[in-house]
């Protein structure tokens, strides 16, 4: 007699022993039995709020009181608002807004557009890249989760990534030319640059590194695309939010992009959301020709109200400005962490409250995952590379707590 279960995903069911989660609050949550977790990864890098968020969840009762159902093409209220307030926080010139699912299918939506803009099929893309677990999202990605589902779709074309601390030039940092840029022009010509729709890349790589490409690195990107007519989107599905210190990631490198895609962290995890935010002028395509994609779920007012009531606290607390402050004593610590462990940690790299150990090839990351959850820390571990990502609203003594609990596992290790 079968019985009814949930699967749960990128498992094997029967190695099964999640934890049963029962609550949480800032940057805590708790399991069952009442025994409290300090989360220093931010469930998967989406609580950017933490867990609970009182702004979050007003907004969403309020919204449940008025509207809960909508369909794709009518417009709410808070459509109109989530749009508005977006628009205050995206790049100059970034607010047209396509409201998704979440990460992986705004990724879709974002390469489908470009698609229709430009009249070619074509995508390039990074070797590192990871754009969600969508059978499209997954072909854009170059990644171990890809392999079971290829082949994959055609026309996309890989690029080597601007991975400083492990450099497929082997180039030495202070007098290198770039050759991570000028390889996306080489692919260009290759492809053809009269094929080619799109460049997607992950501002700051997530899981696959969580490695920061130099500063020069998206203005010689931005250029190759402006020169060959191909729009250029950037994938903050992680990142956005205040995770590097700023609303999105690409603000540090002084550059625009045609689209940036969102998740994640657009309602810090209390709703599933993504978005696309688009340039104007790529938007302005669309007056005259038909915007062929959406899914029923498009814009769901639920989401929305969440989307608002996370603006709402990033305001009150003053988020973005926390992650400055705090990135500066976790950049710090993971310093101390690399120089105190030299035969174990590689490298240490941080921006904002998103920070990554690399560790030495056959590090046993598993166990140190497991060891930090018996000593009441939840942390991310993928590959050689152990993140570190809470939620915004840590405080200093918690962030100091947590890093001194992965100091300890990695000794133990």
């Amino acid at each position: 007699m079968s019985h009814p279960r949930a699967l749960f995903t990128w498992s094997a069911q029967r190695d099964l022993a999640p934890l049963q989660l029962a609550g949480g609050s800032g940057a805590w949550f708790f399991d069952a039995s009442g025994i409290r977790y300090l989360d220093m990864a931010s469930t998967v890098v989406n609580a950017n709020a933490g867990h609970n968020h009182p702004a979050i969840l007003a907004a969403m009762r309020q919204q449940l009181s008025t509207l809960a159902v909508a369909g794709p093409g009518m417009t709410t209220q808070v459509r109109e608002q989530a749009a508005r307030r977006l628009a205050q926080v995206t790049p100059e010139g970034l607010d047209s807004f396509l409201f998704t699912l979440g990460g992986a299918d705004a990724n879709e939506h974002a390469v489908k557009m470009a698609r229709l803009i430009t009249g070619r099929r074509k995508v390039i893309c990074r070797v590192r890249s990871y754009h969600g677990a969508t059978f499209g999202a997954l072909s854009f990605s170059d990644d171990p989760r890809s392999e079971p589902f290829l082949p994959a779709l055609p026309g996309v074309v890989r690029v080597k990534d601007p991975y400083c601390h492990r450099c497929p030039w082997d180039t030495t940092p202070d007098v290198c030319d770039r050759p991570c840029a000028s390889t996306v022009e080489e692919a260009l010509h290759e492809a053809g640059p009269g094929t080619v729709a799109a460049v997607l890349m992950e501002t700051v790589p997530g899981t696959n590194g969580g490695y920061f490409p130099p500063l020069d690195y998206y203005q010689r990107v931005r250029a190759i695309c402006d020169r060959h007519g191909v729009l250029l989107i950037l994938d903050e599905v992680l990142t956005g939010f205040g995770r590097t210190g700023d609303w999105f990631a690409v603000e540090a490198y002084g550059i625009v992009p045609d689209m940036i895609t969102m998740g994640k962290g657009i309602t810090s995890g209390h709703a599933p959301l993504g978005a696309v935010a688009v340039h104007r002028k790529a938007a302005s395509f669309f007056d005259e020709h038909l915007l062929m994609t959406g899914t029923t779920h498009t814009a769901h007012p639920i989401s929305l109200a969440a989307a608002l009531g996370n603006l709402d606290a990033f305001e009150q607390e003053g988020l973005i400005q926390r992650a400055r402050e705090l990135g500066q004593v976790l950049s710090a610590r993971l310093a101390e962490i690399r120089s105190r462990h030299a035969g174990r940690v590689r490298d240490a790299r941080a921006r904002g409250l998103y920070g990554c150990l690399e560790l030495v090839d056959g590090a046993d990351l598993a166990s140190m995952k497991k060891n930090a959850l018996l000593r009441g820390v939840h942390i991310l571990t993928r590959g050689r590379c152990l993140f570190i990502a809470p939620p915004l609203v840590i405080s200093r003594d918690d962030l100091l707590h947590g890093l001194q609990v992965v100091d300890e596992v990695i000794a133990a290790s």
